[in-house]
């Protein structure tokens, strides 16, 4: 299982690009499927050769405790990492990705790995015409 692995240059550190992705006329998308939202934006000018850097925010709004936080974020970023591979980018395509979480208690893994897969098959179909562009 070598490619499965999740590396440093993939994770989005850089607050003004969070801070992007979130104000309005930024150029994002977003899509909802229950419990997880995503917003996502092309970010040309990102130091990382990762083609796909995210985040994960788990809102203390909707789960006040620590331990719970800490378990649904481990939760989305396994479904992300085992769904990462089914993904294929368009090449030269920089993306950055938020998977914020929306539900209000914590959730078994299925519906997490079924919800990523939902928001990942969304995010390639709207990069469906830029691949077209590519061709």
């Amino acid at each position: 299982m070598k490619g499965l692995r999740l590396y440093k240059k993939e994770k989005l550190c850089s607050a003004v690009a969070i801070d992007r992705l979130f104000t309005r006329g930024g150029g994002a998308t977003a899509a909802l499927a229950f419990p997880l939202r995503a917003v996502w934006g092309a970010d040309p000018g990102r130091r990382s050769d990762a083609p796909l850097a995210f985040v994960i925010m788990v809102p203390k709004r909707r789960l006040r405790h620590a331990v719970d936080r800490v378990l649904m974020r481990r939760r989305i970023r396994e479904a992300y990492r085992l769904a990462r591979p089914d993904f294929p980018m368009p090449e030269g395509t920089r993306l950055d990705l938020a998977l914020v979480f929306v539900a209000d208690r914590t959730l078994p893994f299925d519906a997490v790995d079924r919800a990523v897969r939902r928001l990942l098959a969304k995010i390639q179909q709207s990069l469906s015409p830029l691949r077209d562009e590519q061709d």
